[in-house]
Formats: C-alpha cells, structure tokens, sequence
C-alpha cells in the first residue's frame, strides 16, 4: 500500500522574516540540535548583514555564490528548508547538500522525503537507494520549487535535468548519479499518480533526420517520408531496421553521385549495380570484419522495397522502371539452430540459480524452460497463469514477432519458478504496455519499470561466463528447449503450437537436427560397409571405442569411454550416443525368472561396482535417463545379491 499523502503548506519568501529574526530562528534550530561554533554564528551574521533578504544572494553571479565561506553552509541549509532561500537550479547542482538530512528532521519537508523513500522501498529500490535518490533529486525540486511533493511535475524535473546538462557542458563534470536519482524520483513520482507517465527509457532512437543526415541531401526527404509512411503499418522497431539500412544506400550515392537530383534519376548500370558490388565487400563498423550473407541480403531487400512501393504508390519522384530483381539477392545459408548442449545447458542452469539478480535470472530459467522469445518474456502479464480443470496449468504467451498468441503446457517446477518470480518482482502501478498503451501488470518489473533486454542479456553474458561455456544469446535458449521436445520425439504440429510458428518449414529447421530415418539409414549402411572392409581405423590405429578389458599401461578402460555403456556376465556393451540406451540391456537381471546361487555372487558384486561407476559416468555427462537406469540396476543387484546368500 503507497503512502498516504501528507504536505506541507508552501511557503512564502517573501514571508520571511528580518534579518534579526533569522538568525534567532536558526540560532534556536542549531541549540535544538545541539549544534553552533563561533565560526558559523560569524558567517551567518556576516551573510545577513550583507543580505539582510537571503533571497538577494541568490540573484547574484553562481561564482560569487560558490565562493561563500564554507561555515555559511548551516545557515543556507536552513534557509532552504525553512522554504525563505531558493539559491537557483545551478548552484543546487553545483553544490553538496552534506547536511541536508541533518536539517530535514522536523522540517516541513519530513513528511514528503519519507513519503517518497517508503514508496521507493514498496517498488523495490533499497533504503540507501531511495535517501539518495530523495537527496539528489526529490529534494532539490522541494527547495526549488517551494512547492510540496503532490505538485511537482515533470517540468521540474527537466528543469533539473537541464542543469545538469548545463553543469556538464560548463565544466565537463558529468551527471550520472544525478541522472539515475531523476529516473528514480519520476518512477516513484508516477507510482504515487503524481505525474501521469512513467520515465521513458534511457536510451530514445535518434529522429529519422538525425539518422538520415549524412545521406544524399537531394534524397533525404523521400527517405524520410517512406519511413514516416511506413510507421502507420509496420512495427517502430522494423522501421528503425528500415532507416539503418536506408542509410547506407544514400550515404553511398551521396559518395558516388553527388549530383543525383531525385529517386526517379537513380539507373541499373550508374547507380544499383555498383551499390549491390559495393554490398558484396563491405565491413562492418562494430566488429570489424565482412558482413554476412543475411545481412547483405536485408539491405537489398529494403532498398528494392521502397523502390517498388513508392513506384506502386505513384510518386512523383519513383523510378520509372524496376531496377533491383529476384536474382541480384545473394544465396542465404541455411545454418541449423544453436543449441546449448546438455552438459552446458546443466551448468548455465546451476549458474542461473545461483545468482544474486534473482529477477533476470528467473526470467532467463523461464524462456529456457517454455521456449520463449525475449520480447515475448518481457511481455508477459501478471496473470499469464491459467488453470485448466483437468488439463493443467498454462501459461498464456502475448503477441510477439508474428503478432499471434499461444498457451503453452507447463509442469510443477515451472509454475513453483513463476511463483517465486511473483514473490520477486517489484509492486506498483499498472504500466503503459507498448502495444495498446492500456495500464498493464506485466510479470517482470524492477524498481517500478518493466525489466529491460539490456539487463536480461547481461545476465545471461555473465552466468554463462560463470559456467564456463562462452557466448550465449537468449534466442539459443529457445533453440534449446526446441532440440530437447524434437528428441523426445514431439510431433511437428505440437512443435509449431509450442513455439508459435506459423508454417511448417520454421519448425522443420529443428527436425533436421536429429533425424532417426537418416540415423537408421547411416547405421544400416555402415554395418553393410564393415561387413564388407571391416572396421575403419582411428588416426591412432586403435578402434574409437576400447573393446579390451582394462590396461592402466595403455589407458584403455570401457568405463571411461564416450557411449552408452552395459556391464554383462560375460562382457559388456558399447553403444553410441545417438543409438539411445539399448531396449534390452540388463533384461535378464530384471526378469521375474532369474535366478542366482552363492557361486555368482562374486560375478554379481563386480557387476554392481561396474554398475555404480556407470551410473556416476553417466551423470557426469548429462545422460540422466541412462543415469536412472543404471539406479535401477544397482537396486535389483542388491536384491539378487541378498537372495544369494546363505542365511
């Protein structure tokens, strides 16, 4: 529950009393205090006998102001919280308000600054957080404004921000601290319906004339009219998309034709040709290296696009003809999605539950966990938890990349996760949400705002660097749940309603992974080989996986190998891993008819030691169904080895 509003009357400076009372009044303040030095009492008197109307200072030259001995400090505190001295956005910037709390207790502002800070502490910020945050920005606007915290705006708080900026530019100071308390005084301010819109994030795309500024000056305002026209149909984030590469078509004939007069000058043989040349070498600018197939591609693609539709739309400057075809696109590759693998995908796991940023964390667990984009992630709602009668329960997935919805089945452990996600998040005030602007709880918020990409793919940099498994991107977690349902045999129908594809070919990129047909053909036609040739030797000249018994003087042990592996009474067996566990491996042990004597107990007891190891191994490597095999063996060796001997 957000406090209650509590304000102070707004004081009037030219209320303020004389000189002579001035300095009584904070001469009583410092004695209540227990406070007061002979060198502040001669500041103070100093000061108003110079400015026997304090507010007199305040219009004077900011260098004349900072250069006030610092034992005048406790008589301005005062002055400014009293409400007779507001001493100017510049000088509050410039200045450390070191005793600001000190004098604030029993003042008429106590009551605002504590309003704020418990409302700061309800949306998740920390106490130390929230005071600074108060000091630095809530405070300031107070003692500048003279108005209380119910009437500030965020006029205000630009005005602030403005002199903050000026500060940086006068000095080169910057204003971080300041910058994150602004961010932190308007969250809390929109939680407490102060002001009506929440602070916009940090980072704001620059205008299209801004990005398009060094284009061809003749073609800029066409570009800039194509994309403001496609805002009214496409998505901001693909027009963004759109602009970038926009830019670089105009950079390059602003380079090469600088007297180009319009679009509709543009020619095949002048200007395309050497552009999609110029595309098949370019480097880019953050990694120094080509750009790739895909990315030459969109370029093209978005150039050939705006020249067909201004032509369809009939403008006056639209070529006169078609001048990008089908087959000036470069073949794209066709890459297999990027799986995390299963011993990685173990550990990035564990280094997720350990981290101290429960909020991303949990987020992350969760995407791994239904297959989520990161956009869908951060859009889910508070109430994206449906229970079923009969079916479970669901989590509801909202419009995405391909603007459709879908329910996705989940288990306990993830519903226990979005629980504890529930019990993390931070409370407040429903945000706008980005599509529809309609106030909206959404799951993941943090310090009273939505949880940012920025913050998620952080988190995932630094808990996959814990675990030890490089560079790992969050759309790689959906990949991963993906590989994981295809191996489990899922259907391509159930595949597409989990992952929101809308064609078969986008979930068929998953099934290429690990085709059992092809798998069966590959084997059947491999023993068909060796049969004929025999085995294919390793570069060492020793068979791939050991077929001898243990030798510590060749390093040659069948426990240690790479397969799926069975102890037997007279041997063992060694599969690959992509065979699967064999549907007949210790049958026999399992069989209601087997029977053992006290002559095989020796053979059972090394079996089990072999057994116990397996079942370590195969942990070890993230095999956990051939682990629990393996469980189930050394459970019934147990039983079989009781059953032997003698009572």
């Amino acid at each position: 529950m957000l406090p209650a509003p509590a304000n102070a009357p707004t004081p009037d400076i030219s209320s303020a009393p004389s000189a002579d009372g001035v300095l009584s009044a904070w001469r009583a303040n410092q004695a209540a205090t227990g406070r007061g030095n002979p060198a502040s009492d001669w500041a103070a008197r100093s000061f108003l006998a110079r400015w026997p109307r304090p507010q007199d200072w305040a219009d004077q030259p900011l260098g004349a102001r900072l250069d006030l001995a610092p034992s005048t400090m406790s008589l301005l505190m005062f002055l400014m919280i009293q409400g007779w001295l507001r001493p100017g956005w510049d000088w509050l910037v410039a200045k450390k308000l070191s005793s600001f709390w000190r004098e604030v207790d029993g003042s008429r502002l106590e009551a605002d600054m504590t309003r704020f800070c418990d409302t700061a502490v309800a949306i998740g910020f920390t106490e130390i957080q929230a005071k600074r945050a108060a000091s630095q920005s809530v405070g300031r606007l107070l003692i500048q404004t003279g108005r209380p915290l119910e009437s500030l705006t965020i006029g205000d708080l630009d005005e602030l921000a403005a002199a903050c900026r000026a500060r940086e530019a006068a000095t080169g100071q910057g204003w971080r601290h300041y910058r994150s308390a602004l961010v932190c005084a308007h969250t809390v301010l929109f939680h407490l319906d102060i002001v009506e819109k929440p602070p916009e994030p940090a980072q704001q795309p620059d205008s299209f004339e801004a990005r398009l500024a060094d284009c061809h000056p003749n073609l800029r305002p066409a570009f800039i009219a194509y994309l403001e026209r496609k805002l009214g149909t496409c998505h901001p984030k693909t027009v963004s998309s759109l602009a970038t590469r926009l830019a670089h078509f105009g950079r390059f004939l602003a380079e090469t034709d600088p007297g180009l007069v319009s679009l509709a000058g543009l020619g095949r043989q002048r200007h395309i040709e050497p552009y999609l040349n110029s595309i098949a070498h370019t480097v880019s600018v953050k990694t120094g290296r080509a750009i790739t197939v895909a990315d030459q591609d969109r370029r093209i693609r978005a150039v050939g696009n705006m020249l067909n539709e201004i032509t369809e739309w009939g403008w006056d400057d639209a070529p006169t003809r078609k001048l990008i075809f089908r087959t000036d696109h470069p073949r794209k590759p066709r890459p297999l999605p990027r799986y995390v693998p299963v011993d990685a995908d173990r550990r990035l796991t564990a280094a997720l539950e350990a981290s101290d940023y429960r909020l991303a964390a949990d987020a992350l667990l969760l995407a791994r966990a239904v297959g989520l984009r990161i956009g869908e992630l951060l859009d889910l709602e508070l109430d994206c938890v449906h229970e079923i009668c009969g079916h479970g329960a669901w989590l509801k997935v909202p419009l995405g990349k391909l603007d459709t919805e879908r329910m996705v089945p989940l288990d306990d452990e993830t519903v226990t996760l979005i629980d504890r996600i529930c019990l993390t998040r931070s409370t407040g005030k429903p945000l706008p949400h980005p599509r529809t602007r309609r106030p909206t709880q959404f799951l993941f918020t943090h310090h009273g705002r939505r949880l940012s990409q920025s913050a998620v793919r952080k988190e995932l940099a630094r808990s996959a660097d814990a675990a030890g498994i490089g560079h790992v991107t969050p759309h790689q977690l959906r990949h991963t749940y993906a590989t994981a349902l295809v191996n489990a045999g899922v259907s391509l129908q159930a595949l597409m309603a989990l992952l929101g594809h809308v064609s078969a070919e986008m979930s068929l990129r998953y099934a290429h992974l690990f085709d059992s047909t092809v798998r069966a053909e590959y084997e059947r036609a491999l023993n068909l080989a060796k049969d004929h040739i025999g085995a294919m030797p390793t570069p060492t000249g020793r068979p791939r996986i050991p077929v001898t018994p243990t030798n510590s003087c060749s390093g040659d042990n069948w426990r240690d190998a790479p397969a799926i592996k069975s102890r037997l009474a007279g041997g063992h067996c060694l599969r690959s891993p992509a065979q699967g566990a064999c549907p007949y491996a210790n049958i026999c042990e399992h069989c209601p008819s087997f029977r053992t004597d006290t002559a095989s107990i020796a053979v059972l007891a090394a079996q089990r030691v072999d057994t116990r190891a397996l079942a370590a191994d195969a942990e070890a490597r993230g095999w956990i169904d051939e682990a629990d095999r393996h469980r189930r063996l050394l459970d019934r060796l147990d039983t079989l080895i009781a059953q032997a001997e003698p009572g």
